[in-house]
């Protein structure tokens, strides 16, 4: 069996047609429809899963090249709730913009992905970047004893 990340295949075959300054949106459960990008709905209930959740799943896999979020999500949000997101994107060069404008940019991304989430104006657009993905994987520790490595140096 191939072992990956996103087990949704509908989210897979999305992901695997994202190319190079596609755009990719993220959103809140009050997100309205749109017919011209498809949508893979993974809501379930309220806050299940949120945006931050799913980046987080396909960041590893994903190569970014800029993100967009509308300004009103500042005005609407607690610092706690931005310094979350902000923490989500580091590394990845983002802009506010209202939401109008942000709204602007939907009828031409390649795809919308549904989330629960509740939080106002959580809605990210991802323009995918050049090349492959940067490896970036989590270690899962299994043990619940903390193990000591060193390393000797060559000299």
């Amino acid at each position: 069996m191939y072992n990956i990340r996103i087990l949704n295949p509908q989210l897979l075959s999305l992901l695997a047609r994202v190319r190079h300054t596609n755009a990719l949106i993220i959103a809140d459960r009050g997100f309205p429809f749109y017919s011209g990008p498809e949508t893979v709905d993974i809501s379930l209930v309220n806050d299940v899963p949120t945006v931050l959740q799913v980046l987080a799943a396909i960041r590893p896999e994903f190569r970014i090249e800029h993100a967009y979020m509308a300004r009103e999500f500042i005005e609407h949000n607690t610092l706690d709730t931005q310094a979350n997101f902000t923490e989500a994107l580091a590394d990845i060069p983002f802009s506010y913009e209202p939401h109008l404008e942000f709204k602007r940019r939907v009828p031409a991304a390649i795809g919308l992905i549904r989330t629960g989430d509740t939080t106002q104006y959580a809605n990210v657009i991802l323009v995918s970047g050049p090349g492959p993905a940067p490896v970036k994987r989590a270690v899962a520790h299994h043990s619940t004893s903390i193990q000591r490595v060193e390393v000797a140096s060559v000299s």
